[in-house]
């Protein structure tokens, strides 16, 4: 049993697994060629941002403002694209992600230069983001015929079978995997987790890193405003209204450990491609909404039970006063 449980990544892929193949015992129509393929579209979205938010909760922070620059981003370029129709397409993607990197910098400036709580700073900015919506639309939402025909047909496009939404969550995946394997940078953020102080001490620069982490977070957020905005072809105050909360979940349930220093990019994925896929199912039965939530609440205290007892310390036992002085005979 543990063994399974250490191999946390093969776990959540055979569960996923299983999950799909129970939903077409159920409705066959879930299994089929499109439908798949606009699941993993869907889920793309909630793959990039779990890995967003995988990396602060890896070095003991919390970003519940993720959602928030996901949809204050999102509105700025849909507003934007708007009133430009004409700009190139790519000019869309990197105005949300510069967009969103500042959104990621007040964060990072707040809880690394302030040393306020990232809780504290990520609620009262998720607040600050939303408000800023309504504040730049007046309220008023952009719809699919408003929006230029190249932002929402290129995303869309299939490349080898799949759209560009999937593909942009692999290439995340791969760079977040990079980044935390393969660089001095991403091995110090588990450090970091571990114990900040020691870390501190040990020449690693806590508050630079902090700062970037935050940053990089903001970039994937922004990131997702334009994926979210160009799947769905809307934009208002209340994209993604929750979002964030899945966010910590999907890293819940892969294996990322809310106290930090512990987890891994494709844990952190299959969790998401886990949760979303058990989303997307739920509908399908016929589960009413509020089983919903109490079946996903369900998941996620049973994974932190899980994340619980596969790192806890083996106990080391005392030998009994006798048998100590019996070996020493």
């Amino acid at each position: 049993m543990l063994k399974i449980l250490k191999s946390r990544e093969a776990l959540l892929a055979t569960s996923w697994l299983a999950l799909i193949a129970i939903a077409g015992i159920i409705t066959p129509n879930f299994v089929t060629i499109p439908a798949l393929r606009d699941l993993l579209t869907d889920l793309s979205i909630l793959m990039v941002l779990a890995l967003a938010q995988m990396i602060v909760i890896l070095i003991r922070g919390i970003d519940l403002s993720v959602a928030a620059n996901l949809a204050f981003t999102g509105m700025m370029v849909a507003l934007l694209a708007v009133a430009n129709p004409g700009l190139p397409t790519i000019v869309w993607p990197l105005l949300c992600i510069i967009i969103g990197t500042f959104v990621g910098m007040f964060n990072g400036l707040l809880i690394s230069e302030l040393k306020i709580p990232p809780i504290v700073v990520t609620l009262g900015t998720m607040s600050v983001w939303r408000g800023m919506i309504f504040v730049v639309s007046g309220g008023a939402w952009v719809v699919q015929h408003q929006f230029p025909e190249g932002y929402l047909a290129v995303p869309r496009a299939p490349i080898f079978g799949l759209t560009l939404f999937f593909w942009i969550g692999l290439l995340v995946t791969f760079c977040m995997w990079l980044m935390t394997t393969q660089t001095r940078f991403g091995r110090e953020l588990y450090g970091m987790g571990g114990n900040p102080k020691a870390a501190e001490y040990a020449g690693v620069r806590v508050k630079h890193h902090e700062f970037w982490v935050y940053t990089l977070t903001g970039a994937l957020s922004g990131l997702c405003g334009w994926l979210w905005t160009s799947r769905y072809a809307m934009a208002n105050t209340d994209v993604a209204l929750g979002f964030e909360l899945q966010t910590v979940a999907a890293c819940v349930i892969g294996g990322v450990a809310i106290s930090g220093g512990a987890g891994t990019v494709i844990g952190a994925v299959f969790g998401a491609l886990f949760l979303g896929t058990l989303y997307n199912i739920l509908p399908v039965i016929g589960v009413s909404q509020f089983w919903q939530q109490a079946l996903s609440g369900a998941i996620i205290l049973i994974a932190v039970y899980f994340n619980m007892i596969s790192r806890k310390p083996p106990v080391r036992r005392i030998l009994p006063m006798a048998a100590a002085e019996g070996a020493e005979e």
